[in-house]
């Protein structure tokens, strides 16, 4: 199997608020809700780069899709990581999240393995990095 992922999905409480904090908090460009007029069907999509999207979804709509019963959520069972191109972008991604509502759970600090990243969580929990590595070179924009 060639792995191809094309949509991660994240479970939300309250889309509207995810939108904003994702949309208007953070800058990234969406059409908005969508699938309104669909029972369990409403889903906010953002291109993230050339093949990859971020879906907002509430876990209500993905319990009932996939028939599973709502779990506890935890932040530790994945993470995001977005990779920039320097420390200075570690820095300024880190206030940006923190003015859009973000809970800030390990400040911007030098790594054992040489780089420079910090922990943020939106505000339904799910945990994002921030790193630069000096190893990688950051994707162009």
């Amino acid at each position: 199997m060639q792995p191809r992922i094309t949509v991660i999905t994240l479970g939300v409480e309250d889309l509207e608020a995810a939108l904003r904090f994702y949309r208007d908090g953070l800058g990234f460009a969406t059409e908005g809700i969508i699938g309104r007029e669909f029972d369990h069907g409403a889903v906010v999509f953002i291109d993230m780069q050339p093949g990859l999207r971020l879906a907002l979804w509430p876990r209500a709509s993905i319990a009932h899709d996939t028939g599973l019963a709502v779990g506890a959520a935890s932040p530790t069972e994945m993470t995001l990581g977005h990779n920039v191109s320097t420390a200075g972008e570690v820095d300024a991604v880190m206030a940006a999240a923190a003015a859009a509502g973000a809970t800030i759970v390990k400040p911007a600090h030098d790594t054992f393995w040489g780089g420079y990243a910090g922990y943020f969580q939106d505000p339904d929990g799910h945990l994002w990095e921030v790193v630069w590595n000096p190893a990688w070179a950051a994707p162009a924009d």
